[in-house]
């Protein structure tokens, strides 16, 4: 492609490292709602969220709890507490070369948002604890979106598109580490839609959500919008 006018990037596993931040914010807030680690679901709950990283958490937990909006907020609630103590605790790393990557785009002219299924006041953290409140042109969660639908909806990159005043979603490229960034990106009709191998999920995984690319990190991005490689 040519080079691309926006560059939509997911946060947690792409561009911030997890390091499990996720796995024990999230057993923390199924056991406020009393779903304790030794409970029989608790496997097949902690599975299900590993295959749907990437999605708004909140509709993770409705999921997980039959659709009972109370335990599922109340859930959700606990998540997002949990992981902003971790995050104020020092467990919060940028990807390597992730910075430099957004940097390099930006400084090619191409706007950056930063994306992500947490909700404003996790991802505020992870910004703050990182020094990246002006690291990107944009910052959206899905409470940001018409509709407050997260990835694999299309709405987060399409919000993107509309806020930074792109004129095509040809012009658009994304890149995430599931396969729900992938998704996200193909039906928001990003020309490229690139899967990372820093967090949740792997090669074949992204390749099977139909990742144009698949690069081992987010600093390679950068040498292939910017057509130093193919």
């Amino acid at each position: 492609m040519t080079q691309p006018h926006l560059v939509v990037l997911d946060m947690a596993g792409t561009t911030v490292a997890d390091d499990g931040l996720v796995v024990e914010a999230f057993t923390r807030a199924i056991g406020a709602v009393g779903v304790e680690p030794d409970a029989p679901a608790f496997p097949g709950m902690l599975a299900y969220v590993h295959d749907t990283m990437g999605e708004s958490k909140i509709s993770v937990f409705r999921a997980l709890l039959d659709a009972d909006e109370a335990r599922a907020q109340a859930a959700n609630t606990a998540f997002e507490a949990a992981y902003g103590e971790l995050v104020d605790g020092g467990a919060c790393a940028p990807i390597p070369g992730a910075a430099d990557a957004i940097a390099e785009l930006r400084d090619a002219g191409v706007k950056v948002a930063l994306t992500t299924g947490f909700g404003h006041a996790t991802q505020a953290a992870i910004l703050d604890a990182l020094g990246w409140q002006d690291a990107a042109d944009l910052a959206l969660c899905p409470a940001d979106t018409e509709n407050g639908r997260g990835r694999p909806y299309p709405d987060l990159v399409l919000t993107a598109v509309l806020r930074l005043g792109i004129d095509d979603v040809r012009a658009v490229a994304t890149a995430g580490d599931t396969a729900y960034d992938v998704l996200c990106g193909l039906r928001a009709g990003a020309s490229v839609a690139a899967g990372v191998l820093t967090g949740a999920h792997s090669r074949t995984v992204l390749e099977q959500a139909g990742a144009t690319h698949v690069l081992e990190s987010v600093r390679d991005l950068p040498a292939v919008l910017l057509g130093r490689t193919t």
